[in-house]
């Protein structure tokens, strides 16, 4: 870039400025001072302010799931929000950190590398006493886990990364797999200690126990997709994906469902007496005559018919007839 050059007319005109006392040097010195932007070598910045946005923006949805789903998993009250996004020295993330501590190593495919995620002590032995019928509380010294607890809290993290995986999913594909599990900060070198690395933390309260998650993921491990995190893409790729993730996640939702099926093989109408003297081998009578077909009830309602009989020695039931919701059949080729 050429600098720019003053013409000699433009030159006289400064120096009649200052001798005559209209225009201040010292001000002159601090207004270009205050144009300057300190900027530290050691810690050089690879995120851009917008790319930051994005990345918190992810985390932020990553929070209210999050929110939701510890708070089914561990049957108890948590909120999470994230606390700060920043850059800084593997190092220095690592020196900051409490031990021991749990620290889950993760491998982000498609990428080379591995990613950190850690979790301070009082909240893992709140949720590991949550989870094990306690009431989520923890006064004592933090320690290692033993081989129980590590297995109780590898669910935890499992549930936390698929919801990070969906959170991130809005802008890249990415795939977060747990590998490993330490204690001892100092052990874990995902990095060299002055290469750069996302520092995410997500404040986390189970019960009356607050705590903070750290996610570090290293720069090098980023760069391919650092140029699709921005605010702008964030927002077009939620709006684009908002009814299609919402209807997915409704649909696995209730995939899930847990729904009481029974067969009924008739009915019949008992007094109260002759309940109380039904006996061992006594018979009852029911109002289905055999070879008809019987009713299925889902959950309160009559949804299919079926003919009872056995297959390979076990009781089983072939459905005949599928039912609307008003009682009527289905024709033929309407489902099944």
């Amino acid at each position: 870039m050429t600098p720019d050059v003053l013409s000699q007319s433009e030159i006289d005109s400064l120096l009649n400025a200052l001798t005559s006392g209209t225009m201040d040097l010292e001000t002159m010195t601090e207004e270009q001072e205050t144009k300057l932007k300190v900027y530290d070598f050691k810690r050089p910045d690879k995120f851009s302010k917008d790319q930051l946005r994005a990345i918190q923006m992810i985390h932020e949805a990553f929070a209210r799931q999050l929110s939701t789903a510890m708070s089914t998993l561990i049957r108890s009250m948590v909120s999470a929000e994230v606390a700060s996004v920043d850059q800084l020295a593997y190092e220095e993330f690592v020196n900051s950190l409490v031990q021991p501590t749990v620290i889950g190593t993760l491998e982000m495919y498609p990428f080379n590398g591995n990613a950190l995620i850690e979790i301070n002590p009082n909240l893992v032995f709140a949720m590991i006493d949550r989870l094990l019928g306690g009431k989520g509380e923890f006064t004592g010294k933090a320690r290692e886990l033993t081989d129980i607890e590590k297995t109780v809290i590898e669910r935890v993290l499992m549930r936390m990364l698929e919801l990070l995986e969906d959170s991130w999913s809005t802008v890249v594909d990415v795939r977060f797999r747990f590998e490993s599990m330490e204690s001892n900060p100092f052990f874990v070198q995902v990095c060299p200690p002055r290469d750069m690395v996302l520092l995410v933390l997500i404040k986390l309260q189970v019960a009356e126990v607050e705590g903070m998650i750290s996610l570090c993921i290293p720069y090098f491990l980023m760069e391919p997709i650092v140029d699709k995190l921005s605010s702008q893409q964030w927002f077009v790729s939620t709006s684009r994906k908002g009814e299609e993730s919402v209807r997915g996640s409704l649909e696995q939702s209730l995939y899930r469902v847990r729904i009481p099926m029974a067969l009924e093989l008739g009915h019949t109408v008992l007094s109260v007496s002759d309940v109380f003297g039904l006996a061992v081998g006594d018979v009852i009578k029911l109002d289905e005559q055999v070879g008809n077909d019987v009713e299925v009830r889902v959950g309160n309602y009559v949804k299919f018919r079926a003919r009872p009989g056995t297959v390979k020695g076990r009781m089983a039931a072939e459905v005949t007839e599928i039912l609307r919701s008003d009682g009527s059949a289905e024709s033929e080729g309407e489902g099944h």
